[in-house]
Order: structure tokens, then C-alpha cells, then sequence
């Protein structure tokens, strides 16, 4: 496929202009805020009709990828993505199906000696030796969290030689290492950007950052990972369906 001729494949017209266009606004080509071409400037481009063009703009307008006001045109925008976090898994894993790219920054890998916190929730005593991962998530190319993972010392250096740069520690655990995940304790608060959260996620000092404390435990009830999300509160949103209880009549 060259640069502006689809492919006569059997993947349908639209769904190959939808990751083309899809590529360059994540490359830059069509920058956020920026105008895209109309309908019939994209049509005559790829030489395709103008409804393959509205397929594929509908579905980046889905995505959040761009927006349209009426009577100027589609503009690229800056989407604020989410997870539902109604089940347990990976950010890659909740993401990547929805259309959107998700790499990781890996900023170290080393083993630690565990806090009072680590060591309580790890189930650990306290100073014994931990695995320690520091990774930068970009979803689109822009990074929206800083992940701290606390993993035992076993579990840690099975992960050592493992592609944390695109691959969720989930996936890791369950493919690689064998182990069955079960079910996750989740707490939610906010904090203000500090130096190190200025610098991973770009963000100006005192900025809000939404903070998840998670604690994941495979299938016996063993806690095996222990995480600091923090998450860019422009950027990003965590979403979950709650169902009443209903109890007896009054």
C-alpha cells in the first residue's frame, strides 16, 4: 500500500482508511486541534467514494479521535480515554481492543528492600527483598499514567527478561508465569504532581492526578502485585457499572 492507495485486499475500503488516517494523527501528520481534509478532498485523495470516507471518519469519531462542528469541518481532538474497570485487566489489554495504541516507557526495573505498605499488602516481611517496575503508559503516543508495580522476589525475577515495553504485567503473569489471577482490591484518591510525576506524564507541577492503589491476587486468594497508578486527570477516566442491592421492603 502506498501512501495514499488502499490495498485491494479483502479488509473493507473504509476500515483501511480509518487506520491510515488513524496513523498519521497519532504520527502527527494531522495534529491535535488541527482541521482535517473534507470529505471530498479525503474521497479524491484516496480515490475512494464518499461514503467509505464518512465509514471511516464515523469510526475515528468513535474512537474520540476527532470531532465535527457543524458548518466548519473535522477537527482532531485530544480524547480523554477510559477503562472499565468492571473486570480485571490490563490497560494494553482494555485499550488495544477499542482501537487505541498502547507502549510502555519502561523507566527502571530493580529489586528493593519493601516498605511497612509493601510489605503489608504483599504479604511480606517487612525489609525483605521485592521486585520493583516503574513504567510509563502512552496511550496515542501521549503518556497518561506512571505505573509502580511491587511484585514477591520469585515473581520479580521471572519478569526480568520479559517485554514489559509492550506487553501488560497481567498477560505476563498469567502466559509466562502460570499463574492463574483472581480478583483485585481497588482504592481511588487524588494527589498533586510532584517532580517525578511532572516529568513522566508531562504535566505541570501541582497538576491533578488521579491515584489507584491496586493489590491483585491470583486465584487462591495470594496477593502477587502490588501497583500505584497514577493517571493524568485531563486525560483519562476510570469507568464501572454498579448494580443496586435490593434488600427487604420497608
Amino acid at each position: 500500500m502506498t501512501d495514499n492507495v488502499l490495498s485491494l485486499s479483502s479488509v473493507p475500503l473504509h476500515t483501511q482508511l480509518r487506520d491510515v488516517l488513524r496513523a498519521r494523527i497519532l504520527d502527527g501528520e494531522y495534529p491535535q486541534d488541527s482541521q482535517m481534509p473534507s470529505e471530498s478532498e479525503l474521497g479524491a485523495l484516496f480515490k475512494v467514494s464518499r461514503i467509505t470516507v464518512r465509514q471511516a471518519l464515523g469510526d475515528l469519531q468513535k474512537e474520540g479521535l476527532i470531532f465535527k462542528i457543524h458548518g466548519k469541518g473535522t477537527f482532531v481532538a485530544k480524547p480523554k480515554t477510559f477503562q472499565n474497570v468492571s473486570t480485571l485487566q490490563g490497560l494494553a489489554e482494555s485499550m488495544t481492543g477499542r482501537g487505541y495504541e498502547v507502549i510502555n516507557r519502561l523507566r527502571s526495573f530493580k529489586f528493593i528492600a519493601a516498605d511497612k505498605l509493601v510489605a503489608e499488602r504483599l504479604q511480606v516481611a517487612e525489609g525483605e527483598t521485592v521486585a520493583q517496575i516503574k513504567r510509563v503508559r502512552l496511550i496515542n503516543r501521549e503518556p497518561i499514567s506512571l505505573e509502580i508495580t511491587y511484585l514477591p522476589k520469585a515473581i520479580g525475577e521471572r519478569l526480568e527478561k520479559a517485554d514489559l515495553v509492550t506487553r501488560d504485567i497481567f498477560l505476563i503473569l498469567e502466559n509466562d508465569c502460570g499463574l492463574a489471577l483472581g480478583h483485585a482490591d481497588l482504592a481511588i484518591d487524588a494527589v498533586l504532581a510532584d517532580s517525578d510525576l511532572t516529568q513522566a506524564l508531562n504535566v505541570e507541577a501541582g497538576s491533578p492526578i488521579m491515584r489507584i492503589e491496586r493489590l491483585t491476587h491470583d486465584a487462591a486468594g495470594v496477593p502477587v502485585d502490588f501497583e500505584h497508578l497514577y493517571y493524568r486527570g485531563d486525560a483519562f477516566q476510570y469507568r464501572l457499572r454498579i448494580d443496586r442491592q435490593k434488600g427487604a421492603q420497608a
